[in-house]
């Protein structure tokens, strides 16, 4: 039994005796089985030699039903005579928005061309050296890859096996290129995709991504400026393209999707636009095995997951959580460790599988493996959500507490300054600009200058290991005097020496708290994951002086808190530049006084999926 030090041990405890529930999609079902790992099912260090030593490389295009041509960068093994083989090989396809030719160049495709395979880098539609106007996985670009399938079905060097593999912008192509349900299509090996476009990334909580989406956009759109396939292969023809894209992309696309987002207009709300975007829509079209790698600190950390939930009981597929931003997650960085192999290695057991029906054990790789922070260390686990989460939940009391037992009727409500522009010095920062900034030298991996303008709620010391897993949410009680404000919600762990590491947080403008109680989910009748509509007519401020409850979804993580160590809650205004609210949010919530209730009649708290048990056992190591 986890225990933490009195008297909060005995109110947890309780808890882990309520049965437990789940609503995600309105039906109730049991999650709190006993559940153990497959014993059958371990890691192993695939290893096949390269069977060529060279590879050929060349540009082709691709002509789409609309006559669109796309371009792509095709890559071969090459015989003694330096020429490509000539026999039919399986085929690895990337779609990328972020120019094929450059693409293939920077990443170890080689890894798989050697060892037998064709790979086939494609510029999206509107980018690279592709014709046409760049929409961000817009309708026209998805029925595009079908017409990819279909040419590639075509070649003579295919032998009629196709899997796509690829990390970030690659990964999310590859569940709407399966949505087509190709017969060629076999299998697909996706690194830190998104699930749902307005939730996971470019909204969270209704705020803007400042620190992201203006960056990806930028790229994409600078990469899309450098047609060198279709400058080299005709001058006239890629320097069309070069206008186009910088007319038609830009101008039709980015630029409009970033001044509605931050002048609050349409795009700043859900809606059909985003839901075409997002691949949770598609991914129970999934018919091929599907490996997915996600990241703790990734942009995607909330979607991964679930797409391997939404798929993972129509086809084969497998789970791996790293301790990764997203430029970590996407090259598996740090791998091998604790019996984890590198992400080449797997990937490459999954396609030997998959596209050439070899015995390579593709199946015995374990179902789902977690980093566990606070461990330090990859865990091997029966399913995702956790099937042996139970619910806790626990009370942020008026001394600033973190407690087990409900709040009393007179505790205090505590106050902080509305401002837009703190979370530059947290771990937060770090992860929504991808990792690219890294931590700041003066904050390190302490979260104690940000807690400075948040109030901060903490238990008592543990006694014994607290392991989290899954998602989390925090149920807050506030009014402002302003007429709107946004909540950031932070977990962190709390050393013996002071140090807070941030764990997990979330964010959510008020004004847009509105839920869908049948797509939400419960556990032990307590909701654990809201599910905010964001649509207009949903919107509702919550206005000067009026007590609202808010309910902000944190994103899932898996940690344990060790002896010794203390969980700390901490609840702030602002998270720049995970979140910025759009300018007519912003301005409604300037300056204000935020006041967080801690009573019996306003109990703010925080609902935990808690795991009531050891790890040693399930190490990932075989």
């Amino acid at each position: 039994m986890m225990k933490m030090r009195k008297p909060a041990a005995a109110v947890v405890g309780a808890m882990f005796a309520a049965a437990a529930v789940s609503a995600c999609g309105g039906g109730k079902s049991s999650l709190a089985q006993d559940v153990s790992v497959d014993p059958a099912k371990v890691w192993s260090d695939y290893q096949r030699p390269a069977e060529y030593t060279g590879v050929v490389a060349e540009d082709v295009f691709i002509t789409t039903a609309d006559g669109t041509q796309l371009a792509a960068r095709l890559t071969r093994p090459a015989g003694d005579d330096g020429e490509a083989v000539s026999e039919p090989l399986p085929v690895i396809l990337t779609i990328t928005g972020y120019n094929a030719r450059l693409i293939s160049t920077a990443l170890s495709g080689n890894h798989f061309v050697e060892r037998g395979y064709a790979h086939l880098y494609v510029d999206e539609r509107g980018t690279g050296s592709s014709g046409g106007t760049w929409e961000s996985f817009g309708e026209q670009a998805q029925a595009d890859f079908l017409d990819v399938l279909n040419w590639i079905d075509e070649q003579p060097w295919s032998d009629g096996n196709v899997g796509t593999w690829g990390a970030s912008y690659m990964g999310i192509t590859q569940f709407f290129t399966a949505q087509h349900q190709h017969p060629s299509h076999k299998a697909m090996f996706a690194i830190v995709p998104m699930g749902d476009a307005y939730r996971d990334i470019v909204f969270s909580g209704g705020q803007v991504n400042a620190g992201f989406i203006p960056l990806w956009m930028g790229l994409v759109s600078g990469l899309g400026a450098l047609p060198v396939a279709s400058l080299q292969s005709n001058p006239a023809d890629g320097v069309s393209v070069l206008l186009d894209h910088i007319s038609g992309s830009l101008a039709q696309f980015a630029v409009p999707t970033i001044a509605e987002s931050v002048l609050g207009t349409a795009r700043a709300y859900d809606s059909e636009f985003w839901r075409i975007r997002s691949p949770l829509e598609v991914a129970d079209k999934v018919q091929v095995p599907t490996f997915l790698v996600g990241g703790l600190n990734d942009l995607f950390q909330r979607g991964t997951p679930m797409l391997y939930e939404a798929i993972k009981d129509q086809v084969e597929a497998k789970l791996l959580i790293g301790p990764w931003t997203h430029l970590g997650g996407s090259s598996g960085e740090g791998l091998p460790a604790d019996g984890v192999p590198s992400l080449d290695a797997i990937a490459l057991q999954w396609f030997d599988r998959y596209l050439k029906d070899m015995d390579s054990g593709a199946e015995q790789q374990p179902d789902v493996t977690q980093y566990v922070y606070g461990e330090e260390r990859y865990v091997v686990e029966p399913d995702w959500p956790h099937p042996q989460a139970q619910a806790v939940r626990l009370s942020l009391r008026g001394d600033r507490s973190l407690s087990g037992e409900p709040a009393g009727p007179d505790e205090a409500s505590n106050m902080i300054l509305q401002q837009p522009v703190n979370g530059v010095c947290s771990t937060s920062a770090s992860q929504w600009t991808a990792g690219i900034i890294g931590f700041l030298p003066v904050c390190g991996d302490d979260n104690r200058l940000t807690e400075v303008l948040e109030i901060t709620y903490t238990t008592p010391v543990m006694d014994e290991p607290l392991y989290v897993n899954g998602p989390i949410q925090a149920n807050i009680w506030m009014s402002t005097t302003a007429l709107d404000a946004g909540l950031v919600v932070r977990l962190t762990d709390v050393a013996p020496n002071g140090v807070s590491r941030e764990l997990t947080n979330g964010i959510q403008t008020a004004s847009m708290r509105a839920l869908d109680p049948l797509r939400s989910r419960y556990l032990d009748g307590e909701m654990i994951q809201p599910w905010h509509t964001f649509i207009e007519a949903d919107k509702q401020a919550p206005g000067m002086g009026n007590i609202v409850e808010v309910n902000v979804e944190i994103f899932p993580s898996s940690f344990v808190i060790q002896p010794g160590h203390a969980l700390r809650v901490a609840v702030g205004a602002s998270d720049l530049p995970h979140g910025l609210p759009p300018l007519p949010d912003l301005l409604s919530g300037l300056t204000g006084l935020l006041t967080i209730y801690s009573d019996a009649e306003h109990p703010s708290n925080v609902v935990l999926p808690v795991v009531e048990r050891a790890l040693s056992a399930e190490v990932a190591a075989p």
